[in-house]
């Protein structure tokens, strides 16, 4: 890591306390009591100092997906929004294009990391997954909300959350207020 990357690290973790998160799950099959993905999402959080402000669960609908984003984006204390499942390219796979709406800013980086780290354990299925980060900037908010769209199997959220959301999260937020 640069000097420079590692100076904002630390500038990042001194400016301030944690994060505070929404975390929601996509799905058609899962509760809130058996949702190993976001509870590991909430876990890693923890772990890395942030906080889980709130948790919630919805069906694959776009329109159930949309109104429960968009009812944290205009909640000033929510800095970021993690959401799991949805992201492939099953029929009923709705997640992507629902965030995607919502962001004023992509952070393609996200994507292409998590492909490349998910390549290294599933090969070339790892091309079937549509994760995907970005800030969004609803009006009234010129921080911004970081939203993120991960797959929903437990090992591919271990990925994206330990390898690239927990050791940058407090940065992003950082950058953005800066």
């Amino acid at each position: 890591m640069s000097e420079s990357a590692k100076q904002h690290r630390e500038a990042a973790r001194a400016s301030g306390g944690p994060v505070a998160c929404a975390v929601l799950t996509i799905s058609d099959t899962r509760s809130l009591d058996d949702d190993a993905s976001g509870d590991l999402i909430g876990a890693i959080l923890a772990e890395a100092g942030h906080t889980v402000i709130e948790r919630g669960l919805v069906r694959d609908e776009a329109r159930d997906i949309g109104e429960w984003i968009d009812a944290r984006l205009r909640d000033a204390h929510v800095q970021a929004i993690l959401t799991t499942g949805g992201t492939g390219v099953a029929a009923r796979d709705t997640t992507i294009e629902v965030v995607r709406q919502r962001f004023t800013a992509e952070l393609e980086g996200f994507g292409e990391l998590f492909r490349m780290l998910s390549w290294e354990q599933v090969g070339a299925a790892a091309m079937l997954s549509r994760a995907c980060a970005g800030l969004c900037v609803p009006e009234g908010r010129s921080e911004g909300v970081f939203l993120f769209a991960m797959p929903g199997s437990r090992n591919a959220v271990e990925t994206a959350m330990r390898n690239l959301v927990a050791p940058e999260l407090a940065h992003l937020v950082w950058e953005r207020r800066r």
